[in-house]
């Protein structure tokens, strides 16, 4: 299906579709149940198939309307093309080809997953909607986040595991089966520790709409609470991650001066959780672990990290091409672990994957896959250099959303893993989505 067939042709008659009007609900809902991982897939892969055919119907019926302009349509299919071939090209000699070629395959349900989250926001009364309603669900599990922190309990995450005993009769999170102990799980629960990830990505809806509608002091509590929960769930990345979201979005509301004493304000908070909180000191004192002289502090306070980066590199130095297949990092550690026989920071078994977007990318995709990425990232920077002013600013809480989550110089979870993979490529449609869409109703209507 060309991109071009998907626009309307003025030639031919336009059948109005009802594709996009249901866009912003789907988009709500599968971002809502983000929590319960095969829920939120089974949303997306439904979703997307549905409106393949809702599209093809239309299609043979003489048209549909312009539901995407030409630029939104090239821009998402590049996106995806950037994330996606990588994973064909690597999977040609993976060290694990079933799950290369399987990973592959199903990595074609993104296209039209992009098409439908672009289409969520590509006119402003949809793009009002989509992004209210993102800010919404960022502001409910804040909420939740600070009653767990209070209490003790997430009352979220209560409703689901009640949810999970009256369907199945089990736990949703048994003990045996958490992650981690000394973070707030939030609606995410123990066995799923992303809270501080997701909720980082995610903040930039929640400040952009709270300093919108509140102006100075919506932000201001907006971006207080929202940080007290982020600190407490423990991920060193989402703080750095949510210091790049009060940087790109409070500078804007409060100016410089504002901007640095919230900074400061920001830091001494932190510094009393800390006090207060002795899963934060610890995660504090870690970091501290970096400044000693030898690289076994340096690993020590990467949690691991620095062995995982060692092997990353040494896959990329033996399959510099196309790498070792996507997702394949964990059956080709153990032939590159630095310190085989010894015992990991991160637990029993091999690591799952580089922890590192860069590389990750080039130990499993290889130099190939670099530079694709390096593509795709190219073109959404030229889309926002030659944009309109108008267009940056209803794109603009996307795109912060978009380059923190992939900002280089982090620690990351897996971008070709089916959770974190589809966050990325949720970020990057909704970005391409508003930067290209209508500007005006008029507009959308013509």
């Amino acid at each position: 299906m060309s991109m071009n067939s998907l626009s309307a042709d003025p030639a031919r008659p336009v059948v109005p579709s009802p594709i996009g009007a249901w866009t912003p609900a789907w988009m709500i809902a599968f971002v809502a149940l983000w929590p319960l991982p095969g829920l939120a897939e089974a949303v997306l892969v439904l979703g997307a198939l549905f409106a393949c055919v809702r599209l093809l119907q239309a299609r043979a019926r003489g048209g549909i309307a312009p539901l995407l302009s030409v630029e939104a349509w090239a821009l998402t299919s590049a996106l995806f093309a950037a994330y996606w071939l990588p994973q064909l090209v690597s999977a040609i000699d993976a060290v694990d080809p079933a799950r290369a070629w399987a990973k592959a395959v199903a990595g074609l349900r993104y296209l039209p997953f992009l098409w439908l989250a672009a289409m969520a926001v590509a006119t402003p009364s949809r793009r009002t909607r989509t992004f209210a309603g993102l800010a919404v669900v960022a502001g409910l599990w804040v909420v939740d986040g600070l009653v767990q922190a209070a209490l003790g309990t997430s009352p979220l995450f209560w409703s689901l595991e009640q949810l999970k005993w009256a369907l199945q009769g089990r736990e949703l999170c048994a003990p045996e089966d958490m992650q981690v102990l000394d973070r707030l799980g939030g609606v995410f629960g123990l066995c799923n520790p992303k809270l501080g990830q997701v909720l980082a990505s995610l903040s930039p809806f929640l400040l952009f709409a709270a300093g919108r509608r509140f102006g100075r002091t919506g932000w201001l509590l907006a971006a207080a609470t929202a940080g007290i929960v982020i600190v407490l769930a423990g991920s060193r990345a989402s703080w750095l991650t949510y210091l790049l979201v009060l940087v790109f979005s409070g500078w804007r509301v409060l100016g410089g001066r504002g901007l640095l004493v919230v900074m400061a304000l920001a830091l001494a908070g932190a510094l009393a959780l800390g006090v207060v909180s002795p899963q934060v000191r610890a995660r504090v004192e870690q970091t501290a672990q970096a400044l000693q002289a030898d690289g076994g502090g340096v690993d020590a306070a990467l949690s691991g990290r620095g062995r995982i980066w060692g092997a990353a590199l040494c896959m990329f130095g033996e399959h510099p091409v196309n790498g070792v297949g996507a997702r394949g990092f964990r059956e080709a550690y153990p032939a590159c672990d630095p310190a085989p026989g010894e015992p990991g920071a991160w637990g029993e078994g091999p690591a799952l994957h580089a922890h590192q977007i860069v590389l990750e990318i080039l130990s499993e995709t290889g130099a190939i896959g670099l530079l694709l990425w390096l593509a795709g990232t190219a073109l959404a920077w030229r889309a926002w250099r030659y944009a309109t002013a108008a267009a940056r600013e209803q794109a603009r809480p996307a795109m912060v959303a978009l380059a923190v989550t992939v900002f280089p110089i982090n620690t990351h979870l897996a971008f070709y893993s089916t959770f974190w993979g589809g966050v990325t490529l949720l970020l990057a449609a909704l970005y391409a989505g508003a930067l290209l869409g209508r500007t005006t109703e008029a507009q959308a209507a013509g």
